[in-house]
């Protein structure tokens, strides 16, 4: 069977087409639309610009899977209409344009299905799983691969640069309000938390810093994995970003430049709360768990073998 799963998020909104089949997943496709969701947001409203460009995306996935005679399109989304005042409106919308309905889950159903994707190829039985979005981010807490605790927190890479950064990189003044934005939150919701020495990120903010990285110190281009020390250098390096910095960041993520910074700042700052030394990019996330958990129904004891596309 193939399952299409759309994921409207605050900064993306992506499209992932799976095979399922002898108790093996394989993604078989991936497509991305910048659709900067956040950016359309008003006095905590979506827009009815935003709310027309979430519209014509959808429709553009689902007349890609009726030109492949793919039927089963699911839709769900996380910070992007979670965390606005006009939610019901925007999927109604949707549902009237598209004829598809959207689950908008919870921050604690994201956090939570973010772990089912990422846990299965993590490799790590112990650690924290940080998924920084666009406009939020989930952490989840684990040991011998159970979640322990969970949360979200209402702060992303493309909320962060919309709310504090008046250019298209931050000031001083702005990274230091941009830290301070992650440290409430995390004082919020996560007060007494266990250290993590490693952390599994989930999302397009960890894997474009794993690519900042590999180009900025001449690694490997398919490493996935950076230390702390490198995250800090990267940082330094990039707090009066020159023509070579720019090019860097032009070359590697050049749909992000202006986000990198800001989701750089706040990962850095998760991993100096919990004590981490190491971060490793999952090829799986929050598809994958909804896929798993939502419409393959899996227990998590039985979780088919995920095959990431090469």
């Amino acid at each position: 069977m193939i399952y299409g799963i759309a994921d409207v998020g605050s900064n993306t909104v992506r499209l992932s087409i799976y095979k399922c089949e002898g108790g093996e997943i394989r993604l078989l496709m991936n497509r991305k639309v910048m659709a900067g969701l956040a950016g359309y947001v008003r006095h905590g409203a979506l827009t009815p610009e935003g709310i027309e460009v979430a519209c014509q995306t959808l429709q553009g996935y689902r007349s890609l899977m009726d030109n492949l005679e793919l039927p089963d399109l699911r839709v769900f989304a996380t910070a992007s209409l979670r965390n606005i005042s006009n939610t019901e409106e925007a999927v109604g919308a949707v549902m009237a344009a598209t004829g598809l309905r959207v689950d908008v889950l919870s921050g604690r159903e994201e956090a939570e299905l973010s772990f089912r994707g990422a846990i299965q190829n993590a490799g790590l039985y112990t650690g924290l799983l940080a998924d920084l979005g666009g406009g939020s981010t989930e952490l989840v807490s684990y040991r011998n691969r159970a979640i322990q605790s969970a949360c979200s927190l209402s702060v992303g890479s493309l909320s962060l640069f919309s709310k504090y950064v008046s250019k298209l990189h931050p000031t001083k003044e702005e990274r230091r309000a941009i830290r301070r934005a992650v440290e409430e939150q995390l004082e919020q919701f996560v007060p007494q938390h266990p250290p993590a020495r490693h952390i599994c990120g989930v999302g397009g903010t960890v894997r474009a810093a794993c690519k900042v990285a590999n180009a900025m110190f001449d690694r490997p281009a398919g490493d996935r994995s950076l230390d702390r020390d490198e995250l800090k250098e990267m940082l330094q390096r990039l707090k009066k970003p020159g023509r070579d910095e720019l090019r860097l960041l032009l070359k590697t993520v050049p749909d992000r430049i202006h986000t990198i910074i800001p989701g750089l700042l706040a990962l850095d700052t998760i991993a100096k709360a919990y004590g981490a030394q190491t971060i490793t990019a999952s090829a799986c996330g929050v598809r994958e768990g909804y896929l798993l958990a939502r419409v393959l129904g899996e227990p998590l004891e039985d979780q088919s073998k995920i095959t990431p596309s090469t």
